[in-house]
Order: C-alpha cells, then structure tokens, then sequence
C-alpha cells in the first residue's frame, strides 16, 4: 500500500511539474513565434474592401543577430489605387506613423503611390500601384509572364505592399552621403551643360 501511494504521488508530482512547465513554454513560444507589428497592421481601421486578401513574410532577427527583422505585408484592394492610398494613408495617421519625407523614398521612381511613415522605433513604406494581371494560359503553351497595366474588364483593383523595419536597421535614418566638393574633392554628380562639348578651349595665340 505503501508503495503504491508513493507511486501514485510520484505519478501526480510528474504530472504537475509538466503542466507547470508546459503552459508557460507553449505561450512563450507562441510569443516568440508571433510579430506584434502585425497586429498593429491588422488593427489599422481601413475599409473591409481594402484588405481583401493578406499575405505576410517575415525575415531576419528580432533581436538583429545578423540581420535584423523585416516585416512584409501584401493586400489586395477592390478599389482603385488612388483611393486605396487615401484610406491606408488616414488609417496610418489615425494610428499614430508620422509621414516621414526622406531621400530614397522610393529607391527609384513606381507606378502608384509611395510613402514613408514612423512610429517609435520603426518605419514604415507604403506602396500601393496598379495589380499585375496575368492572361489565363493555353493548353500546350508556356505561362504568360505579367502584363504592367491591367486587362479592362478582368483585372480590377489595386495591390498594397507594406514593410516595416527598425529604424536602427533603415540606412536612410543615418546620415545622407554629401555631394559637397569642398569634402569630397570631386562632386559626384556634377552638373551637365547643353553643349556636350562644354567650354571652347582657348585658340593658340
């Protein structure tokens, strides 16, 4: 009898040490597994035609090891791309993201609207252009590649891209490469004339 109830105490002992232990790493794993920064995005208060499909990415390090994080939302809009930008662009104000106007904002020139915002220690770029359609492909032929401007009458809507990085990560944050010769020694964008000869030289006295 003796025996048996040590058994059964070291049965519920047992048990009680898993459970104890379990909980709190379910739930710190689920912690760690999940990026708070999408439920900021998903708590923007943009119209339900909006966001009618979301697809999210996430790469790098939440503590930086490497690399640091980068958040990556797509959203499917059923409206037009101008008024698109308009509800993102006053869901994002509502929230709280600053409009940041910065060189490189975008990299290079796109179709669409682009923005820069933020927020504490993140920031925040805000693209939202025509989608891109693909024509139906053909039994027996390769897959059409993407046409730049949608099909009238097929493809409608507009398409979202959001990424958020920490501001630490963000080069355009740091200090901007001067273009002043008196530092560099040289301009490395120095200013072009419309002659291409540029000055005449003098004539040989």
């Amino acid at each position: 009898m003796r025996e048996r109830r040590r058994l059964r105490m070291g049965i519920l002992a047992l048990v009680s040490v898993v459970l104890l232990g379990a909980l709190p790493l379910f739930f710190g794993l689920r912690t760690l597994s999940h990026d708070p920064v999408f439920d900021t995005l998903d708590a923007l208060s943009v119209p339900s035609w909006a966001a009618t499909k979301t697809v999210d990415n996430v790469s790098g390090s939440r503590w930086c090891l490497q690399d640091c994080r980068l958040r990556e939302r797509t959203v499917e809009s059923q409206k037009a791309w101008k008024e698109t930008a308009q509800a993102y662009e006053a869901a994002l104000s509502r929230d709280g993201w600053q409009r940041w106007k910065v060189d490189r904002c975008p990299e290079q020139k796109v179709k669409g609207s682009y923005t820069c915002w933020r927020r504490d220690e993140l920031t925040l770029d805000l693209w939202v252009r025509e989608p891109t359609c693909v024509p139906p492909a053909v039994a027996g032929e390769p897959a059409p590649s993407p046409v730049p401007a949608p099909a009238a009458g097929e493809c409608t809507g507009s398409l979202v891209s959001v990424k958020v990085r920490n501001a630490i990560d963000d080069e355009r944050t740091g200090p901007q490469p001067t273009t002043d010769p008196s530092l560099t020694g040289e301009d490395p964008y120095p200013t072009l004339t419309d002659d291409p000869l540029g000055e005449p030289a003098p004539s040989p006295s």
